[in-house]
């Protein structure tokens, strides 16, 4: 497979003007998104556009149309709507790819491009590097339309309400949200309409935090970044439970009645339990990544279940979902798929399955998170070095490992990666004794700067 140089694991991110992300980039992208997803086609290819609320991104919206434009393709723009909205609505109103414009969780200076083919899945990592292999060859410029075969564009006026008619029917239909006082985050971001909505029209008390973008405080100490002001607020309004979704709405973070964090972990072990019981969980399998606490593992596999493991990020847990017949699973940070419902993580689909999971038992979040749950503790050390050093290339860090391995047995794990994108190693050790594994963690980074110093 080619290598991939400027999409990362979710798409093309930097600083918005900066390469990659500049409108001439963005431009050609746009040509090269057509030029892809109009192969084997006779008919202007269709290229669905929604953003989140950065300033950038009126910026990289025009330059991306104008390319999808210029190679006759037909572009229709949502405006400002969740990810995972792309996604759904890329798959029924039959377009030939959906295009996200957001850096996700980032801060408002930063932007993103991201890729959904026609079945709603993100682009698989070779076909960005067709995509990559496009933009940088001359492919495009021998392939110019002119006259009456230039494309158009139009805007989805009823996008927003298309998504909101989506999430809603995937909650019970037996089920009701009268009466249930809700707080939810939305970030300043891209679900800043839809979210509130969704829950209102389910019945909720909804009280709304994050709902007014300004182009520029997008993520800015609110959202699922920053839960403690949504739990703050639900303790403080006696709500039953919180919602803080980040910028682009692709992923969750929870607070219960008392405002205590309920994360991705313990929302998967919440959900899956749920599932088990409906008989509803394919092969007994949850998704996770290597992240994912091993407390997660443990009460799976106390529920009869077990949970299978992939790298860090939420297309490749869709990857294995896709390629197992799983239906379920998640990351830590939040990003929850439930593939009978989405192709991709969905914060407010999420915080919905979590409503029917507390309505259906009658019990508070904090019983129920509390129950499903109990975490090993973990420590997560991270350290910038000069250069990169391939991991099975450092010897003494490999033996340190080893021995840390050694020590704890099945009663632990120690998990050491370099950053995707800059030269940071991150160690996790989790174990039973927070304070070996504080030092497991620690001796792991200075091994690793002695095998780099040599």
């Amino acid at each position: 497979m080619a290598e991939r140089k400027i999409f990362g694991t979710d798409g093309v991110r930097g600083t918005a003007n900066l390469h990659p992300m500049t409108p001439e980039f963005a431009l050609r992208l746009g040509r090269a998104i057509a030029y892809e997803a109009g192969k084997g086609k006779n008919r202007p290819v269709r290229v669905l556009i929604g953003k989140d609320t950065r300033l950038s991104g009126y910026m990289i919206e025009t330059a991306l149309a104008s390319g999808i434009c210029a190679m006759g393709g037909h572009v229709m723009l949502t405006g400002p709507i969740p990810t995972p909205a792309i996604a759904q609505l890329t798959q029924s109103m039959r377009a030939d790819a959906g295009v996200v414009i957001s850096a996700s969780h980032n801060p408002f200076e930063d932007n993103g491009i991201k890729i959904f083919g026609p079945d709603g899945f993100k682009l698989p990592d070779q076909a960005e590097a067709e995509i990559e292999a496009l933009v940088e060859g001359t492919t495009l410029d021998e392939a110019r339309v002119t006259g009456d075969k230039i494309g158009d564009a139009v805007r989805v006026e009823d996008a927003r309400g298309r998504y909101v008619v989506f999430a809603k029917s995937t909650f019970p239909n037996r089920l009701t949200l009268d009466g249930v006082r809700v707080v939810i985050d939305a970030a300043h971001g891209a679900a800043y309409r839809v979210a509130p909505t969704v829950f209102e029209e389910l019945g909720a008390e909804v009280h709304a935090l994050g709902i007014s973008p300004d182009g520029t405080n997008i993520n800015a100490g609110v959202g699922a970044l920053h839960p403690e002001h949504m739990a703050k607020e639900v303790v403080a309004r006696g709500a039953a439970f919180g919602v803080a979704l980040d910028g682009d709405a692709d992923r969750v973070i929870v607070a219960d009645e008392k405002g205590n964090i309920v994360d991705g972990d313990a929302i998967m072990a919440l959900c899956a339990a749920r599932l088990l019981k409906q008989k509803k969980l394919p092969h007994g399998t949850v998704v996770a990544t290597v992240m994912s606490n091993l407390g997660l593992e443990r009460a799976i596999k106390a529920l009869g279940g077990q949970v299978i493991r992939t790298a860090v990020g939420d297309r490749y847990v869709v990857e294995a979902m896709k390629k197992g017949g799983y239906t379920f699973g998640g990351e830590q940070s939040g990003h929850l798929i439930f593939l009978d419902h989405a192709t991709t993580g969905d914060g407010v689909v999420a915080a919905l399955q979590v409503a029917a999971v507390l309505l259906e038992e009658g019990r508070p979040l904090s019983e129920l998170a509390a129950a499903a749950l109990t975490r090993v503790p973990q420590v997560l050390e991270n350290a910038k070095f000069a250069r990169r050093v391939p991991l099975d290339a450092m010897t003494r860090t490999q033996a340190e490992v080893a021995r840390i391995e050694s020590e704890l047995g099945d009663r632990g794990r120690v998990l050491v990666r370099w950053s995707g994108t800059e030269a940071k190693l991150r160690v996790m050790v989790e174990g039973e004794d927070e304070t070996f594994i504080k030092t497991a963690a620690l001796g792991i980074l200075s091994a690793a700067k002695t095998d780099i110093a040599d």
